[in-house]
């Protein structure tokens, strides 16, 4: 058994966390050559005193000086980079075979989009990578030649209710008439509209199933998480838009179906615990030990679903027509929503005025053909240029 070269983009995030913790009960298998992280230096230096990676990348150049200081002192000789292009040296420089595309936000996507076409396994995050670049982000992993394993729990069920020929000839579609991406409605599913102008951050980010990160959290309280996951389906499993589906699921155990000519259903079902869909992605096409406790369904009264309320949450319903749009819509969807969303959790932005200025983005930047990495960056830029223009006029 040859053992897989792992880089983490993002290893001090939740998802990168818990990768972590699978590859630690098989040592045999897996060899981490590259940890990447943002700001939090002190727990990437304890990643890096475990699984002595080759490369460590932080995002800036103070950050990688108390890196190395913290490394030198535990005696490690890995070596330390920083900023954008050292993440390009993470995929590309550290011989790694697998790549966990886990960084949050548009900050992932030239990496992850390197590691697709430098035919990498791409374990894939990152929602940006098909929320902003579907097109482009499916063209280079067609000719780099690698794996694509999504690891969101709903895109992951799915690839495992799919027929094993269905990635090699999508559009042939074996039968499948639908996707149904569960999604747990977050914390505020039952609570009035009216209710919801004082929810305060803290709120917001206390999921009641699974444990994410702040960001994450927050869209999944608006469901903008599951308008990002309508489109990355899109891209993913090539099926049109209208056949793809979003239920309100509250018990977060069957993490979504596929629908089948013939009348069949298939679930897939398990604890609310990303270290599933991670251990499937690292180590398809076989199932290791992801030290995931077993689903006991007897001990559960019932599974419900429901159609989401779109009045409930414009967000959904900004995607859904983001997505239709196509072109660069979604690229400004997920540029407004990152930055109405920072605002909300740091600089005091009305819960309820993130779909808002997330709409008034989309109204005042036209649609084009997303034709070029370069032209996507560029409306990302300018969607996070008038959002924040339209929060600052929110708080005068």
């Amino acid at each position: 058994m040859s053992v897989k070269r792992i880089a983490i983009l993002g290893s001090t995030g939740s998802i990168g966390v818990n990768t972590l913790d699978v590859i630690r009960l098989h040592p045999d298998r897996y060899k981490v050559v590259a940890l990447t992280a943002a700001k939090q230096v002190d727990l990437l230096a304890e990643q890096c005193a475990q699984f002595k990676p080759l490369i460590a990348v932080v995002a800036d150049e103070a950050g990688a000086s108390r890196l190395r200081k913290l490394l030198q002192d535990k005696k490690l000789s890995t070596q330390v980079l920083y900023g954008p292009d050292a993440l390009l040296t993470a995929v590309t420089d550290s011989d790694c075979d697998t790549v966990m595309a886990a960084i949050v936000g548009a900050a992932g996507l030239v990496p992850t989009l390197a590691a697709a076409k430098a035919g990498k396994r791409v374990l894939l995050a990152n929602k940006e990578a098909l929320v902003m670049s579907g097109d482009l982000f499916m063209q280079a992993m067609q000719t780099g030649g690698g794996d694509l394993l999504p690891i969101d729990s709903e895109h992951n069920a799915i690839f495992q209710c799919l027929p094993e020929q269905f990635s090699k000839l999508p559009q042939a579609h074996h039968g499948v008439e639908e996707l149904w991406l569960t999604a747990s409605g977050g914390p505020f599913r039952n609570t009035p509209k009216a209710d919801l102008a004082g929810i305060t951050p803290e709120q917001a980010c206390a999921h009641p199933n699974w444990v994410m990160g702040r960001k994450i959290s927050v869209d999944s309280a608006t469901m903008m998480n599951k308008g990002l996951e309508v489109i990355e389906a899109f891209w993913l499993f090539g099926l049109p838009l209208e056949r793809i589906k979003v239920l309100i699921h509250p018990q977060s155990v069957v993490h979504s179906m596929v629908r089948y000519r013939d009348g069949s259903v298939l679930a897939q079902m398990g604890q609310p615990d990303m270290r599933t869909p991670i251990a499937y992605g690292l180590a398809w096409p076989e199932r290791i030990d992801a030290g995931v406790a077993p689903l006991n369904l007897s001990q559960m009264a019932n599974l419900s679903f429901s159609e989401p309320d779109l009045t409930q949450f414009p967000c959904l319903a900004l995607a859904f027509a983001a997505a239709k749009a196509g072109g660069t819509a979604p690229t400004v969807l997920n540029a407004a929503n990152e930055v109405a969303v920072a605002a909300f959790l740091d600089a005091g932005l009305p819960y309820l005025e993130i779909p808002v200025v997330v709409e008034k983005t989309l109204n005042q930047i036209e649609t084009l053909a997303a034709s070029s990495l370069e032209l996507i960056l560029e409306v990302d830029t300018q969607a996070r240029r008038i959002a924040n223009n339209l929060i600052r006029e929110n708080q005068r």
